[in-house]
């Protein structure tokens, strides 16, 4: 099975069967309502900036996809509206263009989105077998700014091309840290990121954190589905977004992705400690249901329901919003509790 093969099995899968987790815990996280705030909706500001770059909204395109002719349009399609709509893109797993030189026009978006904070991705269990060079000249074929290394052994267990061997890649990850020109992105895939993870990420060197934790596109029942193996046991297995984006509060500024839906979720979120969320599935989908223009309205929706929630908690920036008073019920209260991380 070429990884290409495997690149169009994701996005076959991804459209057509139920891959999202259940439960995103969200529910479990209340903002508190002012009722009277000091604030003109019209004036409140939404933007921040992420690795020296200006966004209109703390929002990223996640990974999606890379590596085959179909990727090549969604990956165009989706920069355009990044570039369009100011929010950051991140590509798919550069591995198979690495692997294969002539699939980089696959990855290829800067000519159309010249101004966007564009992110490449390589998978950790790749560091061992890659050169820094070839990674290094993998993001400049790209022209990306940062480089996301995707971090993924749930994931890997239930891939029938699946590498489990996970020795040494704490050290090859702080090798790639210090050796590589670009900053460093640590990047679950759907299964979250612990704070002694984080620990350990913030001591070899990452620059930024993405939890992507569970609730959104569940990696293990995608890559179920394809190799046929049993993984019912394992569907719920993970530290929920907004519980992982507590776990990871180290002082590295945090990505929270997976099952983040609405714009409330994104507020909620940077309540929490996040500093920008990521999508990814719903931007798939909806592209290839509704078009560009589509994406475009999603896109809008979410900075309106942004903007909503500042106005409800009376924060006129994103920095106000970051210090909005919030209370935590249910499962993510019972386990900050016993884990006491906050």
């Amino acid at each position: 099975m070429t990884t290409e093969q495997r690149k169009q099995d994701h996005i076959r899968i991804c459209l057509e069967e139920d891959v999202e987790s259940r439960k995103t815990n969200f529910e479990d996280v209340f903002l508190i309502h002012n009722s009277l705030p000091d604030l003109d909706f019209k004036e409140i500001d939404t933007s921040i900036e992420f690795f020296e770059k200006e966004l209109s909204m703390p929002l990223m395109i996640d990974a999606i996809t890379g590596g085959t002719e179909e990727a090549r349009e969604i990956n165009r399609d989706l920069a355009e509206v990044a570039e369009k709509k100011k929010i950051a893109f991140a590509l798919g797993s550069q591995r198979a263009m690495i692997e294969n030189p002539k699939l980089k026009d696959t990855y290829y978006v800067r000519d159309i989105a010249p101004n966007t904070l564009i992110i490449g991705n390589i998978g950790i269990s790749q560091l061992k077998k890659l050169k820094i060079q070839q990674i290094e000249k993998a993001l400049k074929a790209v022209d990306a700014n940062v480089l996301a290394v995707h971090i993924n052994p749930a994931q890997e267990i239930f891939q029938k091309e699946g590498d489990l061997d996970f020795k040494s890649s704490a050290a090859d990850l702080n090798k790639l840290c210090h050796e590589l020109n670009y900053p460093v992105i640590a990047k679950e895939v759907g299964t979250g990121i612990s704070r002694e993870v984080a620990v350990m990420l913030k001591e070899v060197g990452a620059k930024a954190i993405n939890v992507a934790g569970y609730g959104g596109t569940n990696w293990i029942v995608v890559d179920g589905l394809r190799s046929g193996d049993n993984f019912e046991n394992f569907k719920e297995w993970g530290i929920p977004t907004p519980i992982s984006i507590l776990e990871a509060k180290v002082g590295l500024p945090i990505i929270a992705s997976g099952g983040i839906r609405s714009g409330l979720d994104i507020a909620k979120s940077l309540a929490l400690g996040a500093d920008i969320c990521g999508m990814s599935l719903p931007f798939l989908r909806i592209l290839k249901s509704e078009g560009k223009k589509g994406v475009e309205r999603l896109v809008d929706r979410l900075n309106f329901e942004l903007k909503t929630a500042m106005f409800l908690t009376g924060s006129e920036n994103i920095e106000k919003l970051k210090n909005a008073k919030y209370v935590l019920t249910g499962k993510i209260k019972d386990w900050i509790d016993q884990r006491k991380i906050i």
